[in-house]
């Protein structure tokens, strides 16, 4: 195993459960996605962990969003896996490993961490708890992280455009009727059900899990090009007068701390103004 900063591993045989834990508030920045290379390599080889659980040490925030301050620094750690300062295909890279992923969301996750979770294979929620967001459209920006392709995909046409042009949150019981994660479940049965389900899974032959991602992939994954479309037209666009002046008059409304991000909807509403 390598030596994480950002990430804590435990194994239970062919399980690996992943507790994201990067103060203040599980910002997405270089360290994290230096940690997620190394970890996607490990599951890459299929053996020994068949399924992985991500899961948060924060209460509040799965993965908040990426660290602005930092989106250049980042995109530099991304291309140690693919080649390209892109999340979007870091991101993909992990729809693509040969592990079954999970997210076991119980927080707020929003912007990246929703297209994190988004190339995990499957989602959960609880209740009460967890909340989700694609929220570029507020600073002027486009998903970069294969958002867009996901979520038409998942919602529909309609339900993809109301998420992302909104830039609102979304709770978990709305989230489980667009299709955006599987289940919703309260607080207490959200753990003991994703665990059994990925011990379950992690019975089977790998061979066969294997080869079930690969065709699900085939038939619902979006072409490389157009996650990597889509990085290109974020880390254009953010560096434009208009999205750093938007993304500074949300740093002054508190931006990027934990408690303005307790509602962060309400917080870019007045950015509409």
């Amino acid at each position: 195993m390598h030596d994480y900063q950002t990430l804590r591993l435990e194994a239970q045989g062919a399980v690996l459960f992943v507790t994201i834990d990067a103060p203040p508030m599980n910002l997405l920045g270089p360290e994290l996605v230096r940690d997620l290379v190394l970890l996607i390599e490990v599951l890459d080889q299929g053996e020994p962990y068949k399924v992985v659980v991500f899961k948060s040490a924060d209460p509040d925030y799965f993965i908040s969003h990426v660290d602005v301050h930092k989106i250049a620094a980042y995109r530099q750690e991304a291309a140690r896996l693919t080649g390209e300062a892109s999340i979007a295909l870091l991101f993909r890279r992990l729809a693509e490993t040969k592990a079954v992923t999970v997210a076991q969301v119980e927080g707020r996750t929003r912007g990246a961490g929703n297209e994190f979770i988004l190339n995990c294979d499957m989602r959960f929620a609880a209740r009460g708890r967890a909340i989700f967001a694609q929220n570029e459209a507020a600073y002027g920006l486009v998903p970069g992280g294969g958002g867009a392709q996901h979520l038409v995909r998942m919602l529909g046409r309609g339900r993809a455009l109301e998420v992302m042009l909104s830039a609102d949150d979304f709770d978990a019981d709305l989230a489980e009727h667009y299709g955006w994660i599987n289940r919703a479940f309260a607080p207490e049965v959200l753990a003991p059900f994703v665990t059994d389900l990925a011990h379950r899974i992690a019975g089977f032959p790998a061979a066969g899990l294997t080869l079930i991602k690969e065709r699900t992939n085939a038939i619902s994954l979006a072409p490389v090009e157009d996650f990597r479309r889509d990085s290109d037209l974020f880390g254009s666009a953010v560096t434009n007068a208009e999205a750093q002046q938007r993304i500074k008059a949300a740093i002054e409304l508190g931006f990027q701390t934990r408690a303005a991000e307790m509602n962060l909807g309400e917080l870019l509403r007045k950015l509409a103004k």
